[in-house]
């Protein structure tokens, strides 16, 4: 080996990594640099926006709401999503395919074409209210959209799938023989989920919460398309002042913030996940 190949490869790895900078550089930090720009630019250098946000009542009230519906949303994928994951861990290779190509099929369909098919699906006359009303033998009108269950129910149809596959990466990292070995220890079937099964899962759940947390609280056509006029979320805040009030700076430090508040979850759930796993070692 030579005194110059470390530097030959310092110099191909810049230049395989040459292409994805400059797309990252010209699709995301020059667009977050202008949005940066412009929520202190109004006419020359000012914070006005900031300080609107700071004394805006539908602001909180809005974001609120996000948070309100975004955990929501997220809690109950996982309470969806774990059982599914663990009945596929458990699947032969072969078996798994066809229910993960299921779990799959909403990415292959557009988020706005699904949330359309959810109004049919949970309208007023929709395919659900009409098979109770059949089954009832009487007319019934369960408001399931253009309210907040409606948004709801529409991000956990996109947000389910994130949740699963993560979970499911964790599952099947396990080793088979720890549970094996335990219930030759005499531990019950409860146990061993408890004790084993669950704390292994643990990244997969949390970096599934983490997807689920960062893709809600920035949705803006599931909830505009099946969620009611008390259910605005920030993005959909953020579409009223560019389109309706054309105040570019107030929307632009409104974008700030949720990028600010994005990254505040992700680090601290980031950390709650180093912390699981440093203790994981010391056991």
């Amino acid at each position: 080996m030579t005194a110059e190949t470390p530097y030959l490869n310092r110099l191909s790895g810049l230049v395989l990594l040459a292409p994805m900078t400059i797309l990252l550089a010209i699709f995301f930090l020059y667009p977050l640099g202008k949005t940066l720009w412009q929520s202190v630019n109004d006419s020359g250098f000012t914070l006005r926006a900031y300080a609107d946000l700071t004394t805006s009542t539908l602001f909180f009230k809005v974001l609120k709401t996000t948070f309100v519906i975004s955990f929501t949303a997220t809690l109950v994928s996982l309470l969806i999503g774990f059982p599914v994951a663990l009945h596929l861990s458990r699947k032969t290779p072969r078996a798994r395919v066809p229910y993960l190509i299921m779990v799959m099929l909403p990415f292959w369909t557009s988020i706005l074409v699904k949330s359309f098919a959810l109004t049919v699906l949970l309208g007023y006359d929709g395919v659900i209210n009409s098979f109770l009303g059949w089954l009832f033998g009487t007319a019934v009108h369960v408001p399931m959209v253009f309210n907040r269950v409606g948004a709801i129910i529409g991000m956990i149809n996109y947000l389910l799938p994130f949740m699963i596959l993560s979970i499911l990466s964790s599952l099947l990292a396990q080793d088979a023989n720890l549970g094996r070995a335990a219930e030759v220890m005499g531990a019950s079937r409860f146990t061993i989920f408890r004790r084993i099964t669950l704390p292994l899962a643990m990244p997969g759940v949390i970096a599934g919460v983490l997807i689920n947390i960062t893709l809600s609280i920035g949705m803006y056509i599931t909830p505009a398309l099946l969620g009611g006029r008390k259910d605005m979320m920030v993005a959909n805040l953020i579409d009223f002042y560019t389109r309706q009030t054309l105040d570019w700076p107030l929307a632009s430090a409104i974008a700030v913030v949720l990028l600010v508040i994005s990254g505040v979850l992700v680090a601290g759930l980031g950390r709650v996940q180093g912390m699981g796993q440093a203790r994981e070692v010391a056991q």
